[in-house]
């Protein structure tokens, strides 16, 4: 499934995909905040894959129906009940997609008041559902320069477990430093290309990528490649360069 191929007389769909195991776990509730995110970020662009969820949730609802009951405390039902008034319901864009994004402040990821906006790449437009809690507006977007044709705005800091997202923005034969992987990395493209060592990317594409593989992506189209990157544990850079930018990609 990482490299499905639909006829041309379809319309435009992700060539690449997340593994089953991936999208069973995003499923059962068992990804972090990041990768959920990118998964959810996939799926906006991907029926295909939206339909094996759907598959995958079904069979889940199956399986529990076919286990035993087990017996409730009296007073589970009043608490849990108690508990509902007294909590007012988020209003989540991306509760559907089981995402629960942390609490930013106002212009987290946006330009400061008083801070010149950059210049806005070719985005979707409106953006992909899930990101809008992150994201809301392109209007103003401020881009952290992190190397010569290299920006980025961050979604979530690095965890304690080592869990990070941002969005990247690489100028066209722009090369991200070569490096591996201590966990998951899932990368969603947004806008352009970009292509490694185990293929090329286009708009809607995942790749899914673990400890096992060491790659250097680079931007191989004539504009900018917009990216979200969610890990869920610290990259492993092999150069030098790499190396000494690592505390400030926070990837």
């Amino acid at each position: 499934m990482t490299a499905r191929h639909l006829s041309a007389a379809q319309p435009p769909r992700p060539n690449h995909h997340p593994s089953d195991a991936l999208l069973v776990a995003y499923g059962a509730g068992g990804l972090g905040e990041g990768l959920s995110l990118a998964v959810a970020v996939h799926l906006a662009h991907c029926p295909d894959c939206r339909a094996i969820l759907a598959e995958v949730e079904a069979l889940g609802g199956a399986l529990l129906e076919d286990l035993p009951p087990a017996p409730l405390e009296s007073l589970s039902l009043a608490a849990t009940l108690d508990r509902l008034d007294c909590e007012e319901a988020p209003a989540n864009p991306c509760k559907a997609l089981r995402i629960r994004p942390r609490r930013v402040p106002q212009w987290h990821g946006m330009a400061a008041p008083g801070a010149a906006p950059d210049a806005i790449p070719a985005l979707p437009s409106p953006l992909p559902h899930p990101l809008r809690a992150y994201v809301p507006s392109l209007d103003g977007l401020s881009w952290q320069r992190l190397a010569p044709g290299v920006r980025r705005v961050e979604l979530l800091p690095r965890t304690a477990n080592g869990g990070a997202a941002q969005l990247l923005r690489i100028a066209p034969g722009t090369a991200l430093p070569h490096h591996g992987h201590g966990g998951l990395e899932l990368t969603v493209v947004l806008s352009g290309h970009f292509a490694d060592e185990l293929g090329r990317y286009g708009s809607g594409d995942l790749a899914e990528v673990d400890g096992d593989t060491n790659h250097q992506p680079i931007a191989d189209s004539h504009r900018d490649c917009v990216c979200l990157i969610a890990t869920d544990a610290p990259l492993r850079f092999t150069g030098l360069m790499g190396r000494l930018m690592q505390p400030f990609i926070g990837l």
